[in-house]
């Protein structure tokens, strides 16, 4: 059995593995218990009443957080002529054509999202097998695939985070880091809560969102009141 450190146990003391803590407390509770040197991320891990194995209970989609996410995105534009210079203009980090397809293939991924036009689709397929495993695939349904390239860049930029259901039921986010203050925290984890439930698939019966828990990179799991979630 392998041996619990002495600062886990110490993140845990307190802490009741059996309650549902409200919002704010569950939030209050991973800032005080923080004792590392760096900027934790909060994630967020929702338990879903769906099997993504059926198509009509795929959820799917992005969320723009309303406070960002507090982590600089590096954003790539697959675009051309006006369409490159409009992504350039809006900050993207890489933008390319034939050209950066040939560095994808090559393994070359410098880049934390990835944004296309919708003509550049055929050649972007080809990377199919390179971008899709690391969720980077561009896809309409999450903006990633448009023609306004400007606002994709800013909104990438400014916070906006996908989100997509695992085989276990489970979708998993960061919502922003433990420097944040408690306010900007709530507002960005119910706006991701929101999120996930208008992306509700018409396929997915009986309780939608059974479970939902915060963490920190380094701090403990703490189930968290479903229905503190819900916006004032």
């Amino acid at each position: 059995m392998a041996k619990i450190g002495k600062r886990v146990v110490k993140s845990r003391e307190g802490i009741d593995p059996n309650k549902a803590y409200g919002l704010g407390e569950a939030i209050q509770l991973l800032k005080d218990r923080s004792t590392v040197k760096f900027d934790e991320t909060v994630e967020i891990a929702m338990n879903l009443g769906v099997d993504p194995r059926h198509a009509d209970q795929m959820v799917r989609g992005v969320v723009n957080l309303p406070n960002g996410t507090g982590r600089t995105v590096r954003v790539a534009v697959f675009a051309k002529d006006a369409k490159a210079d409009e992504a350039r203009a809006a900050g993207a980090d890489i933008v390319g054509a034939e050209d950066l397809v040939e560095i994808v293939q090559k393994g070359e991924i410098n880049f934390d999202r990835c944004i296309a036009t919708p003509d550049m689709m055929p050649l972007v397929g080809r990377l199919g097998k390179v971008l899709g495993p690391r969720g980077m695939m561009p896809n309409p349904k999450v903006g990633t695939v448009t023609t306004d390239i400007a606002g994709a860049v800013k909104a990438s930029k400014g916070g906006a985070v996908e989100f997509r259901v695992e085989k276990a039921g489970i979708i998993h986010g960061g919502v922003g880091k433990l420097s944040f203050d408690v306010k900007a925290l709530e507002e960005n984890v119910r706006a991701f809560a929101d999120a996930v439930n208008k992306a509700k698939p018409t396929g997915a019966k009986g309780v939608y969102v059974k479970k939902v828990s915060l963490t920190s990179t380094m701090g403990p799991g703490l189930k968290v009141d479903v229905a503190t979630l819900v916006t004032a």
